[in-house]
């Protein structure tokens, strides 16, 4: 099969499973939430499974959202040898994990299947009757085909009023992710009352075996993908670092140093003369022109000239594709604290040269639509579901860069990065303006890996592995000495723990690293 024709044809082949996903349900069983607030939690079985398929497992969500989840159905491609067992078998019988009351459905019952010995369990079986499942209920599969999970997002924790025992729910994952990554989320559940540990031995994921990963999209289909979906990516209305295109920075004086010279040399306008390849060993660094005049007109960035660096790749088994878009801005500007009700403008906090931002687009592979977008914010991120992002001309989601920092968010609005508790840390500002850029129409893929070698001629200075900043160190407690006398007295205790409480860019950085130095490049996104 041709790279791309099994892109958004609503199945994909592992190898000896064919997978397709199912979004149509039957409730189950729901209960309140844990935390007392309006919403619960709903427990659904998949319908309308195509003959040859079979369920893993069911499905949990809240019901504050829409139904949009779902759970993958597998079948076999092909018979192996009489040697080799099948890839699906039916479980011997269940164990009851837990089971409790709710004021709207009655006894809800938790069942894990107990798979044959060289199998696994794939999700959990949720009943409104005491009586065990049928085997027929789900499958199995063959441990080979499979690979270990873990837990993440905690959606409910219960207490029985007759024992000590919590009973959590959580949805699952892959342990090894990224590029190279070869698990498959299954969409199902775990839930147990005796682990609050990430990694699961009763229940594993789907392994993607087939190595074409023939359900990603060509680059033609790629193309379509960020012209339908691109963000619009809005800078703050007060925002004076601005971004620019990797060229404009070079071809306006950027000057890259080494340990062995104090004079900084001119980088070509491809970056053809930077070092390449190896590690980030502190032996080079890029910094801004030595010319004041030259070095402030940098700093403000040239956003006609920005565009999007796009890295795409496979994600979750290549069931997904994750678009990756980063901006480049020659500088990042000082960063505002907030103590209680107090905004303090630093002068110099949170400055550095060269600043790399991203966000990622996850788009099924299944359908080819827009799943949800990672929103990376310093030091972490989050993703949000397509539901809760703010859309403008059609599909394309709004992203919105804060102010100095360029942080990125879903949203307009003030976000704090510390403790909201205490309501102390450094403060993000977004909102929108006309300082914009079309990231469906202004963008460059510069890596793809999946596509072959020889397929994305990558850029030179994407080969650069140092430094695009001197290293920065900051006298952040003297800067903040002076400003102590200016806060109110009931928030001046809290400065013990100030330093602990901010980013850890607020006291000095390395100068920062290319988008191909990052953790994410190859592996996957890092959520709060």
């Amino acid at each position: 099969m041709v790279l791309g024709d099994g892109f958004a044809s609503g199945r994909i082949s592992l190898g000896r499973l064919e997978v397709l996903k199912v979004s149509k349900f039957e409730r189950v069983w729901s209960c309140p939430s844990s935390h007392g607030k309006s919403q619960g939690f709903v427990f659904y079985k998949p319908l309308e499974i195509p003959d040859g398929f079979f369920c893993l497992g069911h499905y949990c969500q809240s019901n504050d959202q829409p139904l949009r989840g779902h759970v993958l159905v597998a079948r076999e491609t092909c018979s192996e040898p009489e040697l080799e067992s099948p890839a699906l078998k039916k479980p011997i019988n269940y164990s009851l994990i837990w089971s409790a009351d709710s004021p709207h459905d009655g006894c809800g019952y938790f069942w894990l299947p107990n798979p044959p010995l060289g199998y696994k369990a794939m999700g959990i079986v949720v009943t409104n009757k005491p009586d065990e499942p049928e085997v027929e209920e789900v499958r199995c599969v063959r441990a080979d085909l499979t690979e270990t999970c873990e837990t993440c997002d905690l959606l409910l924790s219960m207490s029985s009023k007759f024992s000590r025992i919590s009973f959590k729910v959580w949805n699952t994952r892959p342990c090894k992710r990224g590029m190279w990554g070869r698990g498959v989320s299954v969409g199902t559940f775990f839930c147990s009352t005796y682990s609050n540990s990430e990694k699961i031995a009763d229940i594993a994921c789907l392994k993607n075996l087939d190595s074409t990963l023939h359900a990603m999209p060509n680059i033609n289909q790629v193309h379509a993908l960020i012209n339908e979906y691109g963000p619009t990516v809005y800078f703050h209305p007060d925002e004076i670092y601005l971004p620019s295109s990797v060229q404009w920075f070079f071809k306006n004086g950027a000057l890259v140093y080494s340990r062995d010279s104090e004079k900084g040399k001119a980088i070509d306008y491809q970056g053809s003369n930077l070092p390449s390849g190896g590690t980030n060993d502190g032996a080079y660094w890029i910094d801004l022109p030595t010319n004041d005049d030259a070095r402030n007109n940098v700093k403000k960035g040239d956003i006609e000239s920005a565009e999007l660096y796009v890295h795409v790749k496979p994600a979750l088994g290549g069931t997904f594709t994750d678009i990756a878009m980063w901006v480049f801005c020659p500088f990042n500007g000082p960063g505002i604290l907030q103590v209680g009700l107090v905004n303090i403008e630093m002068n110099k906090i949170g400055e550095h040269v060269g600043d790399w931002e991203h966000f990622t687009l996850r788009v099924s592979n299944f359908t080819g639509e827009l799943w949800s977008v990672f929103f990376s914010q310093h030091s972490g991120g989050e993703w949000v579901d397509a539901f809760g992002l703010e859309f403008i001309e059609g599909n394309k989601p709004v992203v919105y860069s804060s102010r100095h920092g360029h942080a990125s968010f879903p949203h307009p609005g003030s976000y704090l990065q510390g403790s909201s508790t205490l309501g102390i840390g450094a403060k993000n500002e977004a909102a929108k303006s006309k300082l914009t850029v079309d990231s469906s129409t202004r963008y460059k893929v510069v890596a793809a890996e999946y596509l072959g070698e020889g397929e994305i001629a990558e850029p030179c200075w994407l080969q650069y592995m140092r430094e695009w900043g001197p290293t920065v160190v900051y006298d952040s407690r003297s800067e903040i000495d002076k400003l102590i006398d200016l806060l109110p007295v009931f928030v001046r205790f809290s400065l013990v723990n100030l330093f602990e409480l901010f980013p850890t860019e607020l006291y000095g950085e390395e100068g920062p690293i290319g988008p191909k130095g990052k953790a994410n490049w190859v592996g996957d996104e890092k959520c709060y």
